[in-house]
């Protein structure tokens, strides 16, 4: 982001907290038409959707020259199928991939929440996690936003109807990882969640306001709850500056938190402002063990059990670092972030790195 874009940006927010939507509608356009090669007329979006489509660093459409997502790999004798979840809080489709069958039952489920703009096949593309999820015997699930909720397919994180248990998409997607580990056969405490960008800070949603359903969440380039409550204010978050999060008396789920310094669309201080939220009042004792060229951070409770890792990459933009060229929005190099994930969220020591 160069500094005539993020002064635009800036103008933009300000019009948008002065009542003026449509003018910092008109700002963010002009912007991002004078960052094209060769501009042509365009329609004239809804601020919305014109900043929807910025919470995965994009422009409005892919471009055409773009190689289209392929298919993920899928392990001899697992199952990838597309399924459909309606239930007291809403419907959406699904992707689920069940490892290839075994003596043991499975280890756990993992609910994978995509970015704006992606699929749940591009997801599972991006992360390669079904070749984690084979290894350790893990169920994956891969829900689906719809237009009808969010025209660039965001996970309504900075929506407060979405923020909380009591309803919306967090008791959606809680509804459905319980009834697929049901089905399933999931043991208790094993079923964990993580996302990318807008579905990270939705998983973050989900750890803080059903903990006693997700037992860790993962957080890559996302935002803590409640750092913004409307459009305006998400706005502002992804610049760095978000709410406050209001520390809970409680833990919330197990987090683990990825973000990269040169992440120009969600500012790297949002990746603090989620391990804030994620420790609450918690006391924790805190230690450094740099990985593979990242700065990373631990905190276990004085019994010495895991809470909390925190993993700031340099040179890292709004990517899942360490994912395959396969997917959309991945850096290749890297920490592999799917790998930790699934380590963190299996309790494993260091030295078992999937």
């Amino acid at each position: 982001m160069n500094d005539q874009f993020a002064t635009a940006m800036g103008r933009a927010l300000e019009q948008t907290r002065a009542g003026n939507p449509a003018g910092a509608t008109a700002t963010i356009q002009a912007a991002l038409g004078g960052a094209a090669p060769q501009p042509s007329p365009r329609v004239r979006r809804p601020l919305g959707q014109t900043i929807d489509s910025l919470f995965n660093g994009k422009r409005v459409a892919r471009s055409f020259g773009q190689a289209p997502v392929r298919a993920p790999e899928v392990p001899t004798g697992a199952s990838w199928e597309t399924r459909h979840h309606a239930g007291a809080h809403g419907a959406r489709d699904y992707r689920l991939f069940v490892p290839s069958p075994r003596d043991e039952p499975v280890q756990g489920l993992v609910m994978m929440l995509h970015g704006c703009t992606q699929t749940a096949e591009d997801f599972a593309s991006g992360t390669r996690m079904n070749l984690l999820a084979e290894r350790h015997n893990l169920v994956v699930v891969y829900p689906e936003q719809t237009r009808a909720a969010n025209q660039m397919a965001c996970w309504n994180w900075f929506r407060s109807e979405d923020q909380t248990r009591a309803g919306g998409e967090p008791a959606l997607l809680a509804e459905m990882a319980g009834q697929i580990a049901a089905e399933l056969n999931v043991p208790a405490g094993r079923i964990f969640a993580t996302g990318l960008s807008a579905g990270g800070a939705m998983a973050a949603i989900l750890g803080r306001a059903f903990p006693e359903v997700f037992a860790a969440v993962g957080v890559h380039s996302g935002l803590a709850p409640g750092s913004a409550s409307d459009v305006a204010g998400a706005f502002a978050a992804m610049q760095g500056q978000p709410t406050p999060a209001v520390p809970l008396a409680e833990i919330p789920a197990r987090t683990i938190v990825f973000h990269g310094l040169s992440d120009t669309t969600v500012a790297p201080a949002n990746g603090d402002a989620v391990m804030a939220s994620a420790l609450g009042r918690a006391a924790s004792i805190q230690s450094d063990a740099p990985h593979d060229g990242a700065e990373v951070t631990v905190h276990r409770d004085p019994s010495g059990r895991l809470l909390a890792e925190q993993w700031t990459i340099p040179g890292l933009g709004h990517a899942w670092s360490g994912g395959s060229a396969e997917g959309s929005h991945t850096a290749p190099s890297g920490p592999d972030a799917s790998a930790e994930m699934v380590r963190f969220f299996l309790s494993l020591d260091p030295e078992e790195r999937a």
